[in-house]
């Protein structure tokens, strides 16, 4: 338990410290802000009028899901970057000289960056309210939709932060990636209806967790059209426990996975 009690102390002390780095680092607060503020804005207003959807939603209230998605796994690449520029200025080594919790560095890190989330997703809110999305579900619902999007951003970090200790630059990370990450969230619903794919692409789609996710933020937030039809495939038909169960996935394997790394890492 003491020692439960030890990792969990110098958590905060390393979550503090990417605080306080960001507050000194103003850029990262800027771009983290201004990119989800720019993709609501263009895909609002260059894409919103070519796209059909069912009568009785918007194009609005379609994309704001799918921003709020694409944003947060955007945001997780954060920690694979991070982690990498302090391997590449030793830090990590000074972490090694200190008497404190190998997988610290690594929590601190991931909840650092779930902090920096929260804040462009606040940010994109207030956006999307300005361009016509509005939450119809209850207080309670649009709760879990927010948690939903923050707890799998939550656990993409983790297979980010094993990137970064393997690859060693932020530059490298921040490529390899885009070449995941980008797939991922664009052959997904998260910009235009899966009706519209290719047969290939719709079947990758339907299961694409990232998918899950926004129908998930959806559904939690009321911007589903009632009675509307749904994809005839169990992932989309229970987004929630779709995405908890990749979210716990993706914990279950690479947190072991990226302390074990972080150890042998820190020990070369």
């Amino acid at each position: 338990m003491s020692s439960l009690a030890a990792t969990l102390s110098d958590s905060v002390v390393i979550t503090k410290r990417n605080l306080i780095k960001v507050k000194r680092v103003p850029d990262l607060i800027v771009f983290a802000t201004l990119s989800p503020i720019m993709f609501v804005l263009l895909f609002r207003y260059v894409f919103g009028g070519a796209i059909l959807l069912p009568d009785g939603i918007s194009y609005a209230e379609f994309l704001l899901p799918g921003i709020f998605a694409q944003t947060v796994v955007f945001g997780s690449t954060i920690t694979g970057a991070s982690l990498a520029d302090d391997l590449q200025k030793g830090l990590i080594d000074r972490f090694r000289s200190l008497p404190m919790s190998r997988s610290a560095v690594l929590v601190g890190r991931t909840l650092a960056d779930l902090g920096l989330n929260v804040i462009s997703v606040v940010v994109m809110a207030l956006t999307g309210l300005v361009v016509g999305w509005r939450i119809h579900s209850s207080v309670g619902e649009a709760v879990g939709g927010f948690l939903v999007l923050l707890l799998f951003a939550f656990s993409f970090s983790w297979l980010m932060a094993m990137v970064g200790l393997l690859v060693r630059t932020p530059e490298v990370v921040n490529n390899a990636s885009f070449i995941v990450i980008f797939p991922l969230t664009f052959v997904a619903n998260t910009f235009v209806p899966l009706e519209t794919f290719p047969t290939v692409l719709r079947v990758f789609a339907e299961w694409n967790p990232v998918s899950a996710v926004v129908q998930a933020a959806r559904e939690l937030f009321g911007n589903t059209v009632p009675g509307a039809p749904v994809a005839d495939v169990w992932s989309l038909q229970h987004p929630v426990l779709y995405s908890v169960i990749w979210t716990a996935v993706i914990l279950v394997v690479f947190v072991p996975l990226a302390v074990r790394l972080y150890q042998r890492t820190a020990t070369r």
